[in-house]
């Protein structure tokens, strides 16, 4: 499992958010300048992050985005899961072809590591390193 540009993108831009959690909404054209990602674009993904009840929305003068719950309670495998959608599953019936299911087998292993991974890591986390240097 690969996180596509959107699962990138979404996670940065969540990373915004969390490491300069204000009192008030942050905009799109914000967190767009902070992040060096697309306005458009991220106005699409905000929406996505939204919808899957990751961030809270308020509209008008002073308005923008703001974390629906603390980033200790948000997981890199939420908001990849937000904008990608359900992971797909792989076809179970194998050809058996040229060692084809073993392949498949190590394919699903993969994506299970991956998921583990990413629900082993919160938003808190990503702060912590982003403040010590990236280690």
């Amino acid at each position: 499992m690969k996180v596509s540009t959107r699962g990138d993108y979404a996670a940065r831009a969540l990373l915004s958010l969390a490491l300069h959690d204000q009192d008030r909404p942050t905009s799109v054209k914000e967190i767009a300048e902070r992040t060096k990602l697309p306005q458009p674009y991220l106005e699409q993904i905000l929406l996505a992050v939204k919808g899957a009840g990751l961030v809270h929305s308020k509209r008008g003068v002073g308005g923008g985005y703001v974390l629906a719950r603390v980033p200790e309670q948000i997981t890199l495998a939420d908001i990849v899961a937000a904008v990608e959608g359900p992971a797909p599953t792989l076809a179970e019936g194998h050809d058996h072809c040229e060692g084809h299911c073993v392949l498949q087998e190590v394919w699903v292993q993969l994506d299970d590591e991956t998921r583990t991974v990413l629900a082993r890591i919160t938003l808190a986390e990503l702060i912590e390193r982003t403040r010590r240097g990236h280690s």
